[in-house]
């Protein structure tokens, strides 16, 4: 029956039987055209009922019969269109193991809108892709307490890994110690003297809260699992212990007077303990993996001393607004991206950075958050707050790829997922055949649980993150941000990398060396002309001859216009000028004034144009002087067997002399950013993995084309945002630390790997041949995931050119 407001309106009510819908964002729809194209693009994917597109709200709405997110958005790529999106991160509790992460992402993934979901078991923490505006963050939460989990909303550097547990588990292991001691030691006197033995009762006393209490979190967590119809390690951790105390009690039960029965209510309880401390020494390993991550959200200040109507206040620092004036006093941790106004100081910048000795700062100096000032109060204007800082995106940076997943660790996901029921079957196996065999009841126990206790995936679940977390943690340390594990693979396998020029292996500050003027002016009257037009360009170059014409007097440039990779025009005093390359600004320079600009770049000048309504007015050499570590970072690089070259838009003849005093053969000079992208790519077509390094807007799509790109620290956002790598300093010779710490996590990962499924494959087999004991079989299990954990550990001594000592 409808409500008796639609009755009387006459609208219908919806359908219970209508398919769901979905609302996507659309980017890239221009006229009726483009929403036609993705009203067809999305009405022909399978599992679309129908599609209908607002071309002014830029939005999709979508009656889905089956299609996923992922179908949604790769059908908008498909038709040359993009569905926007955004990232959710949750901190997650209750995953024990490979499983239980798998679980979860399917769980999320199950979730509409949701495009995506990685999970890090190491970092206890989950990165959801979603289409904007679906899928709420309760929806996410929702999804995963129904797999059996705990969630709740992180930001880039909330690690639920780091949060203390609570008062009540901080005592199980210690306690569980303690009632455990007795049966350990009756373990190994038995091994010298069967005989002795306490008494079964005293036995069952002392294992029972270990198994029930302090097991706890175990059976909670297959419990979950069965509710949801799968299995994980909990599960198998619980089924060993129940039966092992179930059998146990049974048998103490039924003995005969004067008849000693075979208990195993030791092997429960050792099992239990080993386990709870595996998980702690694993806890422990996990927060000094992630301790890099840990530090850079520590330097995040609560409030920051701002000036506000002449009064000096304190505010929380979500509340600093850009434009804000700051004031830092000696001592104190610059809470935004700053500007120097007023004062000047020496800032301790090592932990965003990696310099290692403080930098002075004076006014117009940059200062990024986090950085700890000296013996000077200083004022700052701040020019980025919040997520917007330095530190807030070199935190997202980190931990979204410290969340990623390799290729082949998603093989193991989807191992692990059926790895378990696997187990189960083996150990109900090995309890039969054992029993069909004439073995005794004891003996075909102790084989069953000594096949479910080794088997648990947990060093599986740990060989992927733990060394993701460890290695993108020591390279963030030392100033080298790798975006995701995709572009650390790629990174592993570079054997070419490209350098653009002009500020990345220059300092990109050039300063003008000479002027020629012709047609009668003076050197003063050139460079006022070139700096007047040249004062609404961001250019280096342009910046470079304001700077020379300081103290001249400059006119107001109309109708300023950049070409890029060519040059700049405007007009002074109602006359069109232009300055750049000789075919843009002068290309009917006659032969005498080429050989001149010739003989300028022949010294390793970057030569420009200046010339009025097409006639050339004059000649302006600029040099740029290599940055100090350019030639060590080629070298560097060669030795590896790398091959090294200048890719640049600036001419010929200044390219070959800095690529000559570097040690760089191969030269392409000349090209404009569109030029770049395809030198790339012909390198790439030609089978060479290549790493491409930049700094500007005009490397971008030279950044993006090749395999991998890598963004000098101190360019431009552009470049930063399509890199897979950033470095935080603008040093060329991290490009080969960014390379080797790549190369030495990609092959932790592959350790680590090799030895967890080593260890399973070899371990069940032994367990099911009754070669085990259920006790030693927990041990040597929670030393597995130690062991894997312990691997990880060793990249956090990492440091920049041990690969380079080492050789």
């Amino acid at each position: 029956m409808k409500d008796a407001a639609f009755q009387e309106l006459d609208l219908p009510t919806e359908s219970p039987s209508a398919p769901p819908g979905l609302s996507i964002s659309v980017a890239g729809m221009t006229c009726a055209g483009c929403a036609g194209r993705v009203e067809r693009a999305l009405a022909a994917l399978p599992g679309v009922a129908s599609a209908q597109v607002n071309l002014a709200l830029e939005r999709a709405d979508v009656a889905l019969a089956g299609a996923s997110a992922a179908e949604l958005a790769a059908a908008l790529r498909g038709a040359g269109f993009a569905a926007r999106e955004e990232t959710a991160a949750l901190a997650l509790r209750g995953m024990t193991c490979a499983g239980c992460a798998r679980r979860i992402q399917r769980a999320l993934e199950g979730v509409p809108g949701v495009v995506a979901a990685e999970v890090n078991l190491a970092l206890d923490r989950a990165e959801v892709r979603r289409l904007r505006g679906a899928a709420e963050d309760g929806e996410l939460i929702a999804a995963v307490k129904a797999a059996g989990y705990e969630a709740t909303l992180a930001d880039a550097g909330a690690l639920a890994a780091q949060e203390p547990r609570a008062g009540a588990e901080r005592w199980d292991l210690p306690l569980a110690a303690l009632l455990t001691a007795p049966l350990l030691a009756q373990m190994i006197a038995m091994t010298f003297e069967p005989s002795w033995r306490m008494p079964g009762w005293t036995e069952l006393v002392l294992a029972t809260p270990v198994v029930a209490w302090f097991g706890r979190r175990f059976h909670r967590g297959a419990l979950a699992a069965l509710r949801a119809r799968t299995a994980n390690m909990d599960t198998l951790v619980s089924m060993g212990t129940l039966a092992a105390w179930g059998f146990s009690t049974w048998m103490l039960a039924t003995a005969h007077a004067g008849h000693a029965p075979h208990l195993y209510y030791e092997a429960a309880a050792v099992i239990i303990t080993l386990v709870l401390a595996g998980k702690a020494l694993e806890s422990r390993a996990k927060r000094a993996a992630s301790a890099a991550l840990r530090q850079l959200m520590a330097l995040r200040p609560d409030s920051a001393r701002v000036l506000r109507a002449g009064e000096e206040i304190e505010v929380p620092v979500a509340e600093v607004s850009v434009g804000d004036m700051v004031i830092l006093r000696p001592g104190e941790r610059a809470p935004v991206d700053g500007t120097v106004v007023r004062g000047e100081s020496e800032f301790d910048e090592s932990l965003v950075t990696g310099e290692p000795l403080p930098v002075p700062r004076l006014t117009g100096d940059p200062v990024p958050a986090g950085a700890v000032n000296g013996t000077g109060q200083v004022r700052l204007r701040a020019d980025r707050v919040g997520r917007d800082t330095t530190l807030a995106k070199i935190a997202e940076m980190v931990a979204r790829a410290q969340t990623g997943k390799a290729p082949v660790q998603r093989l193991v996901d989807r191992i692990a997922s059926v790895f378990v029921p696997v187990v189960l079957a083996i150990a109900a196996l090995t309890l039969m055949g054992w029993l069909v065999a004439g073995a005794s009841l004891d003996a075909a126990v102790s084989a069953a649980i000594s096949v479910l206790v080794i088997a648990c995936p947990c060093a599986l679940g740990l060989a992927t993150p733990t060394a993701l977390v460890a290695g993108t943690g020591a390279a963030a340390k030392a100033g080298v941000l790798i975006k995701d594990i995709a572009s650390l693979e790629r990174a592993a396998r570079i054997d070419a990398v490209i350098f653009d020029k002009t500020g990345t292996l220059t300092l990109g500050k050039p300063e003008v060396a000479e002027v020629r003027p012709l047609a009668g002016l003076s050197r003063e009257e050139l460079l006022a002309l070139a700096a007047s037009v040249q004062r609404g360009s961001e250019h280096p170059l342009g910046r470079a001859m304001v700077a020379a014409a300081e103290g001249l007097p400059l006119r107001e440039p109309e109708g300023f216009r950049a070409a890029v990779g060519a040059g700049v025009e405007a007009r002074i005093d109602a006359v069109p000028v232009r300055i750049g390359r000789q075919d843009y600004a002068a290309p009917g320079a006659g032969a005498e004034l080429q050989a001149q600009a010739a003989e300028m770049a022949g010294a390793g000048r970057t030569v420009v144009w200046v010339a009025r309504e097409g006639e050339a007015l004059g000649l302006i050499a600029l040099s740029d002087a290599p940055r100090e570590d350019a030639a060590e970072a080629v070298a560097s690089l060669r030795r590896r067997g790398v091959a090294v070259s200048l890719l640049t838009g600036d001419a010929e003849p200044a390219a070959r002399a800095v690529a000559e005093r570097l040690g760089i053969e191969d030269v392409v000079a000349g090209v404009r950013p569109e030029g770049k992208a395809e030198v790339v790519q012909a390198l790439v077509a030609r089978g060479r993995r290549v790493a491409m390094v930049g700094d500007g807007i005009n490397d971008a799509p030279a950044l993006a084309a090749a395999d991998l790109g890598i963004a000098m620290g101190g360019g431009a956002d552009a470049a930063m945002e399509v890199a897979g790598v950033a470095l935080v300093r603008p040093r060329p010779t991290l490009v080969a630390s960014a390379l080797d710490i790549a190369a030495a996590t990609s092959s932790k990962i592959r350790q680590n790997l090799f030895w967890a499924f080593a260890w399973n494959t070899l371990c069940i087999p032994v367990a099911a041949a009754g070669l085990l004991d259920p006790a030693v079989a927990g041990a040597a299990m929670a030393l597995s995931s130690v062991s894997v954990v312990g691997n990880s550990l060793l990249l956090t001594r990492w440091r920049p050119g041990a690969q380079e000592a080492a050789r």
